[in-house]
């Protein structure tokens, strides 16, 4: 049997809080690298195709970025001064949700430096698809096997 502490209403909050400000400093260095790459002369390398390609990668980790920050955009607007639960169901979501374009987008990218790295489609290819399925497994996968604790 699995130990249970409920948390308070403020616990919860300051966790939630906690794990966006974990996470969002990762998300705005990767993004800081999508734009230093377009101003780079290999990048002129890549079709026209790929170019875009990494266009959407790019707004895929500026909409996880967006969504990370909503929280607090959120809180400081909605319910300045008190912390609700429905603050933190929004923000968990918000949080769940940021992982999903952050996937994709890391995926579009490893894409992209595989391409330039190994110059083989198909093995980059491979690698993006590799890494789509470990993130997936850790992020979702993962969580949904657990389940809820026992909560007996």
């Amino acid at each position: 049997m699995t130990e249970l502490h409920r948390e308070t209403i403020e616990e919860a909050s300051t966790h939630v809080d906690s794990e966006a400000r974990m996470l969002l400093p990762g998300v705005q260095t990767i993004l800081g690298f999508q734009l230093m790459a377009v101003f780079n002369t290999r990048f002129e390398q890549f079709s026209h195709e790929e170019q875009v390609v990494h266009f959407a990668a790019f707004l895929l980790v500026a909409l996880t970025m967006g969504l990370l920050m909503a929280p607090a955009a959120f809180h400081r607007q909605a319910e300045p001064r008190v912390v609700t639960s429905r603050f933190v169901r929004l923000s968990s979501v918000l949080l769940t949700l940021s992982m999903a374009p952050f996937i994709i987008g890391v995926c579009l990218d490893t894409y992209l430096v595989g391409r330039m790295i190994l110059g083989d489609v198909r093995l980059a290819l491979a690698s993006a698809v590799a890494m789509f399925a470990v993130l997936a497994g850790l992020w979702f996968v993962l969580p949904q096997a657990a389940g809820k604790p026992d909560r007996s």
